[in-house]
């Protein structure tokens, strides 16, 4: 083995396995901090649900902590870099804002209940709210960003019929 070799082998990722140790850059990353803490979140209001009267909001925070598992997952893994189709940043976009209102909605009720465990899990919901909303809002932000208004072909259009661009090519044409 040559030594071109061995510095392809060494620069080439591996497979099996060591695909799912996490990119630590994501994980110290703003959206990697944002899904942890929405996992952590999820999880305790979760087991103040299961603790309180009001066992029947417990499916809610069980969702949204098993969707913001497999969220950190696939972003953790890299996954979402091998379905351009996909529309990862839209999906996520949507998940964070029915958690939102889901997780506002339920600790409104909550924080009404005579339980300690239900007043709770509703002040933790509200944190929850707050969390998935600055997530949705940056989120958004990265959504805006991405479609420029100069590259869309009515932007385009536009432009050109109003600055007569094209009357300008045709002529230079002939």
């Amino acid at each position: 083995m040559g030594e071109s070799e061995v510095s392809e082998a060494a620069a080439s990722p591996s497979r099996g396995l060591s695909a799912l140790i996490p990119d630590k850059t994501f994980l110290t990353s703003r959206k990697g901090l944002l899904l942890a803490a929405e996992l952590v979140l999820s999880f305790i209001i979760f087991i103040c649900y299961l603790a309180s009267p009001m066992a029947a909001f417990m499916t809610a925070p069980l969702i949204e902590f098993l969707l913001a598992l497999c969220a950190y997952y696939v972003y953790v893994t890299k996954y979402i870099d091998y379905f351009p189709g996909f529309h990862g940043p839209l999906i996520d976009f949507l998940r964070c804002v029915t958690a939102a209102v889901v997780f506002f909605a339920i600790s409104i009720y909550a924080i009404t209940k005579n339980s300690a465990s239900s007043k709770t899990a509703g002040v933790f919901g509200f944190v929850a709210t707050v969390v998935f909303a600055f997530d949705f809002y940056y989120i958004c932000n990265h959504l805006i960003s991405l479609i420029n208004p100069q590259d869309l072909p009515t932007h385009t259009a536009t432009i050109k019929k109003s600055t007569g661009e094209e009357e300008v090519a045709d002529s230079d044409s002939e």
